[in-house]
């Protein structure tokens, strides 16, 4: 029977730019597998500029855990290894042949095989990656035992993708995906669902998972939140988690044999003339998406959503674990005396503009935090956003200086940096409290390893 959760505390921010659910195909040509969006891993490179690769072809592997290897989404050629600072390896580009070559797996059906066996398939063919562990959102060591799996099926963050039409029509194949996961842990695997509308029959008929129904404001939608409500992480605890689309490559994997990386990713936000979604493959240059199709203002493009996503060039690449793409203002412009102007179309978390008389109004922001940095003396303001049950701001001030007791008795180990991403953007302190978690969490990382 689903288990039911209602989440109250939260806040959504309703922003102009959300995707026309039409999904379009570009020949895209560029790709790029970039290191850094793998929390820990330290790239040992295995091609070569000039090289060519088939899809699933090994790239390079983790120096300190070297199974768990990373590949090619497509086939083509290595056109370059982009390095930054101090020589730390910031993209893999592949310049994509248009044959789609694909190194050949094996067919299996997940049910017939042992969990050694899948965990093996899935390393070799570098789907591995997908999977990750909480706490500290790095990949998952396949030695590892979790003790359970989850998987959120909804997303309530701004401009999010609707992940019903992101299965639509791959009900086997998810399946298949699910078959696979089942065999890694002797707990359960959560797939959880939205109730605030009616979800896909891809998730409401997935079998051997334990369903559960979520509503409520963002951040309903985040693993963090939903691992909180339903099985909490105490210290030595580990879950796995990952998302439909990253389900549905593996079901691939096994039905096919490949290392079929196809996925839908929005193209979102306010500068954007015809958000729409896209048809492509892991990795994808986000430059044939803008190509007439976005407006001539200075603006600001971002791999994922405006809370938590990364910024990038407008010829970068989408990050790994990122179906979203957002085109927002760059907000380099001063308003002389902003501060005092309550205007209807600033959108304010504290009432101090008049948004707060139209709920449901869609706002277009830029990338203005509205000042500097300062103290930092917020009081019982984290909480009205924050659902998970901690003390953000004592967790927060815990990291700040570095107290590993009194971080490990707050409970770092439930939360991840995307966990405060409100309080990050309603907190008048202009603190980067995102970066202030993750400190915290490689912190604890280190300590612990």
């Amino acid at each position: 029977m689903p288990k039911m959760i209602k989440i109250k505390k939260g806040l959504d921010i309703k922003l102009i730019g959300e995707a026309e659910k039409v999904v379009a195909e570009l020949d895209i040509k560029n790709f790029a597998i970039k290191p850094t969006d793998f929390i820990g891993v330290f790239p040992k490179m295995i091609v070569k500029e000039g090289d060519f690769v088939k899809a699933g072809s090994p790239l390079f592997f983790d120096k300190y855990r070297d199974n768990i290897q990373f590949t090619a989404p497509v086939s083509g050629k290595i056109i370059e290894l982009k390095r930054g600072p101090k020589r730390i390896l910031l993209e893999v580009k592949i310049e994509a042949d248009g044959k789609n070559e694909f190194i050949d797996f094996g067919k299996a059906n997940p049910k017939n095989l042992d969990k050694k066996d899948v965990i093996a398939k899935l390393l070799e063919s570098g789907t591995w990656p997908f999977i990750r562990q909480r706490p500290y959102s790095i990949i998952a060591n396949p030695n590892d035992e979790p003790k359970a799996i989850f998987i959120s099926a909804f997303d309530t963050s701004p401009l999010a993708p609707d992940y019903d039409l992101l299965v639509h029509g791959q009900g086997e194949t998810f399946q298949a995906g699910l078959d696979a996961l089942v065999k890694l842990t002797k707990g359960k695997v959560h797939l959880n669902v939205n109730t605030m509308a009616a979800p896909s029959k891809v998730f409401s008929n997935s079998k051997n998972v334990q369903i559960n129904e979520f509503s409520g404001p963002h951040p309903a939608g985040n693993i963090g939140t939903q691992i909180a409500y339903i099985d909490p992480i105490n210290k030595g605890d580990i879950v796995w988690y990952l998302y439909p689309q990253d389900v549905l490559t593996i079901g691939r994997l096994f039905l096919e044999g490949k290392y079929d990386t196809t996925r839908l990713i929005t193209f979102t936000g306010s500068e954007v003339l015809s958000p729409k979604y896209y048809k492509t493959k892991l990795g994808a240059s986000v430059e044939p998406f803008a190509h007439h199709n976005v407006t001539e203002v200075k603006k600001r493009f971002i791999s994922g959503n405006v809370l938590t996503g990364t910024k990038i060039e407008s010829t970068g690449y989408v990050c790994s674990y990122h179906t979203q793409v957002t085109v927002i203002p760059e907000g380099d412009q001063h308003q002389f005396m902003g501060w005092l102007i309550p205007s209807p179309k600033k959108h304010s978390f504290y009432r101090t503009a008049l948004s707060w008389m139209t709920p449901n109004k869609k706002f277009k922001l830029n990338t203005n935090i509205n000042g500097g940095v300062r103290a930092f003396v917020m009081t019982g303001e984290f909480e009205k956003v924050f659902p998970m049950d901690i003390y953000p701001m004592q967790l927060i001030k815990a990291i700040m200086v570095e107290d590993i007791d009194a971080m490990e008795n707050l409970g770092i180990y439930e939360v991840d940096d995307e966990d405060f991403a409100l309080c990050e953007y309603i907190s008048t302190s202009k603190i980067e409290i995102q970066s202030v978690v993750r400190h915290g969490l490689d912190m604890i990382r280190k300590e612990m390893s």
